[in-house]
């Protein structure tokens, strides 16, 4: 089985601090980076940003400018979800990885770790998505779970997509099985129904249509 680890890349080096804005310079503008790793006798410093580069002085070497250089990264012992977490948080598609001494192993490319993402069970595995929510007081990862197993639904990934003070949005994913079940259990304990489901329409039709004939009959 693949592990996210295995995705650390070496393709390019780390940039060394005493290389000069006008050679790095170069290096982003032939190959899709937004940031990249500097590297300061073999130890990692911070990333640099190709927005940064644009505005430094070619003649000048990045040491020049360490003041500015990002320090985010990831452990070599991170799950994918904090991983992926580290990208979004820092609006990057590359993450430079220390392991838990600090010293620099690779970085991991965003591209890569989507492609892992689309590996794992909640996307690969054929299933249906239910959104539900509930206000953030009364909300339970636990009850979500307990509704889908009881109604013989398999579980294979859920996550907050969505929260504030008042509310949380959960997005789900069980395998196929008796969905509009689930649904109304779902309903059953107070949560809402954000998704939009083939079953459960055709059954409120049923109820308007029904709604309508019983106020044409009393007329």
């Amino acid at each position: 089985m693949t592990e996210i680890k295995d995705y650390i890349t070496n393709d390019f080096k780390g940039i060394n601090s005493e290389e000069t804005i006008a050679e790095v310079h170069d290096f982003f503008h032939e190959l899709p980076f937004s940031h990249f790793p500097v590297i300061e006798e073999n130890v990692y410093i911070g990333c640099i940003t190709l927005d940064d580069i644009e505005t430094f002085e070619k003649d000048k070497k990045v040491s020049d400018y360490k003041y500015t250089l990002e320090g985010f990264f990831a452990r070599n012992s991170m799950i994918w979800l904090d991983v992926l977490e580290v990208f979004a948080k820092n609006h990057t598609n590359i993450v430079p990885v220390l392991d838990e001494s600090n010293s620099y192993l690779g970085y991991y490319e965003l591209e890569d770790i989507i492609k892992f993402f689309h590996e794992t069970p909640f996307l690969k595995e054929p299933g249906g998505i239910i959104v539900v929510e509930k206000p953030v007081l009364d909300y339970s990862m636990s009850q979500i779970a307990q509704i889908v197993e009881s109604n013989n639904g398999k579980l294979l990934g859920l996550f907050i997509s969505e929260s504030d003070v008042e509310k949380v949005q959960v997005t789900i994913k069980i395998s196929l099985g008796a969905m509009n079940d689930i649904i109304q259990t779902f309903r059953r304990y107070n949560y809402d129904i954000l998704s939009e489901h083939h079953e459960d329409l055709y059954i409120n039709n049923l109820k308007e249509r029904s709604d309508y004939l019983d106020k044409y009959l009393n007329i």
